[in-house]
């Protein structure tokens, strides 16, 4: 099959390494345009067209592909058999999704109709999911809500962050994608209606969803820290100046038996980090960043700035 791919973050250029060593035909590679990053604000390109750039294959960039007769003409021009959708970054209108013979199929980390949108390996974490998982469905207008071809679940282990996560659900859903290929090809596809009355939602994140509420549960706080490592990393205030906390445990045992603050700091652990009183439970603080410096471990933060127990850490 002639396919068109179309994707923006590592993630999806995982996928697209998977799919031209499997040697499928792509007749071309849509992406994100160039935009400026980091503090710099150095303009970078997608690691999507990285792959593409190496691989020789047609790239289009373009603003929009909504409202857009130029592009909608290239596209048919390919007379695409399928188009393949990873991690885009935006909505495909109709006009597009009927260009290719068979249409589009997306490629979506989470259990289909749960988490819907465009953070679903964040969301699954933040409400303390157990399991996840990849589904391939095919593309309609309305968010997320295709006919599913494919599905298959990933536990979520209590080590596993927003990083480690997405790893594990594109380790999966690369044989999964290439798999669904070979059915739609050969006319063995089956499609199974989503569960309208089951769906939930996973929308964009803001940098506000970093900000740590001490009097929230422990173990609620700790899937906020987990969720955010990537961004906008969960944070909170020390001194004035903001902390970003990349790594956290739950601690089990109370070794402080007094009346506590959600907060205050109330045991700095040698070579550990920094325990932290919670509205529940009590957090162990392993890996931070204060604004400004690099990185470090917690306990490193201790030595440093000579944090001292009883300090607030505040809301």
């Amino acid at each position: 099959m002639k396919l068109v791919f179309f994707g923006t973050p590592g993630p999806a250029a995982g996928i697209l390494k998977i799919l031209l060593d499997a040697k499928q035909d792509i007749a071309a590679v849509v992406t994100q345009p160039d935009r400026p990053k980091g503090r710099g604000r150095k303009v970078s390109f997608s690691s999507v067209k990285e792959i593409a750039l190496k691989s020789g294959l047609p790239l289009e960039q373009p603003d929009s592909v909504k409202n857009n007769p130029a592009f909608k003409a290239y596209l048919s021009s390919l007379k695409p058999d399928l188009g393949v959708v990873v991690a885009y970054g935006r909505i495909l209108p109709q006009e597009i999704l009927g260009v290719p013979k068979h249409g589009f199929i997306n490629v979506h980390a989470s259990l289909l109709p749960k988490y819907r949108g465009a953070a679903p390996i964040q969301w699954a974490l933040l409400n303390g999911e157990k399991e996840t998982g990849v589904t391939i469905f095919k593309l309609v207008e309305a968010l997320d809500a295709g006919p599913v071809l494919a599905s298959q679940a990933v536990p979520i282990e209590d080590e596993d962050n927003a990083e480690t996560l997405t790893k594990k659900l594109f380790d999966v859903a690369g044989p999964l994608l290439t798999k669904t290929l070979r059915e739609i090809e050969t006319g063995a596809d089956k499609y199974l209606t989503q569960d309208e009355a089951q769906a939930t939602f996973a929308p964009t994140l803001t940098k506000e969803s970093g900000e740590i509420d001490w009097r929230k549960p422990a173990a609620e706080i700790r899937d906020r820290i987990r969720a955010l490592v990537e961004w906008p990393v969960a944070h909170t205030f020390f001194r004035g100046r903001r902390l970003k906390i990349f790594k956290a445990e739950l601690q089990l045992l109370d070794l402080v038996a007094r009346e506590k603050r959600p907060g205050e700091i109330i045991e700095l652990v040698r070579n550990e980090g920094i325990l932290v009183a919670t509205g529940r439970g009590d957090l162990l603080l392993s890996e931070v960043q204060l604004e400004g410096k690099k990185r470090i471990k917690a306990y490193d933060l201790v030595i440093g700035h000579d944090v001292k127990n009883g300090e607030i850490l505040p809301n």
